[in-house]
């Protein structure tokens, strides 16, 4: 069992079995003869080079002064380095922002009394000031139970479930913990939410009270073709829009960064991009719009900050969800439709593309879903017209058949059924 070590890596060696393992100081302690000894963090993986990495991930943290000593370093301690290491560099700043404030919230809640009250979050104890080594499945169970008897909503703490597992697993992954105990506790049962989105009587009173509003034509276009708000903020004139064509192309989604702004990102995935064919009316709308901008343009003056963008504010800035929320909410509430989430005009849109009869993966890849099945499974009850009118049409040819035949049909079986010489 040779060791040898790499600079900055702590102690490597190989084990009988092949694998690799490491260690790395955490700190002195005092043994059962009250003598002080060194402690040392082990960690082990397949390959000499997975065990230095993590090795020089611990030392890392160990000079930002995070306890890497899973006997010591508490719940809070954790979570707060891997949002920062792990989750913010990885995902979406929207993605980010739901993460931090679970965290903050709910499993950490190192918040004032006055923000709780504030917030209207439960009195139940966060987990931040145990030890990590304690977080057993008892105690995450335990802890889920309550929040779910506290009154939070069976989704919260499904998500919450999901959020600490997710950190286990990189807990897991550094030999921080033997198991992830968040992914064995059992999670509520979250009962999804019904769909009712627009039918077409509800589409048309939708788009006749959007008629003449300043965002009318991202409102059309968001119930032509299944666009995102996001997405449909982050058109460009320039390189997303070409009305001679016919055609939009979907290059990013607009987001609201901490401490940026607004800024363009990437789709969801790469099916997010796309090039999507546009009703004549979506053109003949946007081509309206652009006139009715360079009037705003003008009205503006020296106040307009020009962004390329399709849908703006009244000075040429971008707009973000909560303002095309707000707009979308007042019209539904003018058309006397029921409340809405903005998102559901996707839902109308495949809705009405599928009661046309086009074909299911058409749809996906016109609305940029990662995967067929996610169009199927979330909207099955969009096809169910169809299903019946399939059940319907095998009906009637089974009747016909079975019509025609039911006469021999029925002599045969009596014949069957009487023994022989026994008939009259």
């Amino acid at each position: 069992m040779g060791k040898n070590r790499g600079h900055g890596e702590g102690t490597i060696w190989q084990m009988p079995d092949g694998r690799w393992r490491g260690e790395v100081s955490v700190g002195w302690r005092h043994n059962e003869h009250g003598q002080s000894v060194w402690k040392r963090k082990t960690v082990s993986a397949k390959t000499r080079g997975e065990v230095a990495d993590k090795l020089k991930k611990l030392l890392r943290d160990q000079q930002r002064g995070l306890n890497i000593d899973p006997n010591k370093q508490t719940v809070a301690e954790f979570l707060t380095a891997w949002l920062e290491d792990t989750v913010k560099p990885s995902v979406r700043p929207k993605t980010y922002r739901s993460y931090e404030q679970m965290v903050r919230c709910h499993l950490v809640k190192n918040l004032k009394p006055e923000e709780i009250e504030q917030k209207g979050l439960d009195n139940v104890s966060s987990l931040g000031a145990l030890p990590l080594a304690k977080l057993t499945l008892q105690v995450v169970q335990r802890w889920l139970n309550d929040k779910l008897k506290a009154g939070n909503s069976p989704s919260l703490v499904s998500d919450l479930r999901t959020v600490l597992r997710a950190a286990m697993a990189y807990a897991v992954r550094d030999d921080l913990l033997p198991r992830n105990t968040a992914a064995l506790a059992r999670p509520p049962r979250v009962v999804r939410r019904e769909v009712a989105p627009f039918n077409p009587e509800q589409a048309g009173s939708f788009l006749k009270a959007a008629v003449g509003h300043r965002l009318e034509a991202l409102f059309t276009c968001a119930l032509a073709v299944g666009l995102r708000s996001g997405e449909a903020s982050a058109l460009r004139w320039q390189e997303d829009v070409d009305l001679e064509a016919g055609q939009v192309t979907v290059h990013h989604t607009l987001q609201r960064q901490k401490g940026t702004g607004l800024a363009l990102m990437p789709p969801k995935s790469e099916k997010g991009r796309r090039t999507i064919e546009l009703p004549s009316v979506c053109v003949a709308i946007l081509k309206r719009h652009r006139q009715n901008q360079v009037l705003e343009r003008q009205l503006a003056g020296s106040r307009w900050q020009e962004t390329g963008h399709v849908f703006v504010s009244t000075i040429g800035t971008p707009i973000d969800d909560r303002k095309v929320l707000r707009e979308f909410d007042a019209i539904v509430k003018a058309a006397g439709l029921p409340k809405q989430r903005f998102h559901d005009l996707r839902h109308a849109a495949i809705t009405l593309l599928g009661a046309q009869g086009v074909p299911l993966k058409v749809i996906a890849e016109i609305v940029g879903h990662s995967d067929i099945r996610l169009t199927q499974n979330v909207y099955q009850h969009v096809f169910q017209p169809a299903k019946r009118e399939a059940a319907d049409k095998m009906n009637d040819l089974l009747t016909e058949v079975t019509g025609k035949a039911g006469k021999n049909r029925f002599a045969t079986g009596f014949a069957t059924m009487v023994p022989l010489g026994k008939a009259n």
